[in-house]
């Protein structure tokens, strides 16, 4: 098989490419990440040499391009079918597919005003009431999920689901966005898996900052 090769982002702020990484990572899906920086203001023309829309991540494999988050983290699925990346049973599937969904097409008030930053150490802000509303939707999808799982994760093993929330757990934990001990403990789980402490270790040692996501 040709090798897979991630194209991302910084790894303290790109939230997008940290839920493709993960994904692979956690299922021992072997591949290659490259970053590039976001490291010019109008964005760093890098990246648009690899990726036809200009932005990452971007997974090349061989002559085929695949771009956008969950379309990369689909594509893998279906080159690894026994890496469990998706859950086995249908219905749990589906349900997987549809909160994963939710996150790619929503929480906008959420992530526009807490961006994901690695390095950040945890302190209050000021918040609307779309983040709360965009907070309080997201503990229920947890919620509801462990409880129908038995956890850890959303659907007992981790998944594409828990890939493609991951940046939400960094967003929760550094402007104290939560309080409840359920939401807790799964962020300390996803914390302590061995692919989000990769990914972590890396972005603390990059020397990159951006200020506009220095919240």
């Amino acid at each position: 098989m040709t090798d897979l090769v991630l194209y991302v982002g910084n790894k303290n702020y790109s939230s997008w490419s940290f839920r493709p990484w993960i994904a692979m990572a956690a299922a021992g899906v072997p591949f290659t990440d490259r970053v590039i920086p976001f490291d010019f203001a109008a964005g760093n023309p890098e990246i648009r040499k690899v990726s036809p829309t200009g932005r990452v991540p971007l997974l090349q494999h061989g002559d085929v391009k695949v771009w956008e988050s969950l379309a990369i983290i689909e594509y893998v699925a279906e080159l690894f079918p026994d890496a469990g990346i998706w859950p086995q049973d249908r219905v749990a599937r589906a349900e997987a597919r549809a909160i994963s969904m939710e996150m790619l097409a929503g929480f906008r008030a959420l992530r526009n005003a807490c961006p994901m930053n690695i390095r950040r150490t945890p302190a209050s802000i000021d918040l609307d009431d779309g983040v709360t509303e965009d907070v309080a939707r997201i503990e229920t999808i947890w919620k509801d999920a462990l409880a129908r799982s038995g956890g850890p994760f959303l659907f007992g093993g981790f998944s594409a689901a828990d890939a493609m929330y991951a940046p939400v757990v960094n967003r929760l934990e550094i402007y104290r966005l939560t309080r409840d001990e359920t939401i807790l403990a799964y962020m300390a789980r996803m914390k302590a898996h061995p692919a989000w402490q990769r990914w972590q270790a890396a972005a603390l040692a990059e020397p990159w900052i951006v200020p506009e996501d220095e919240v």
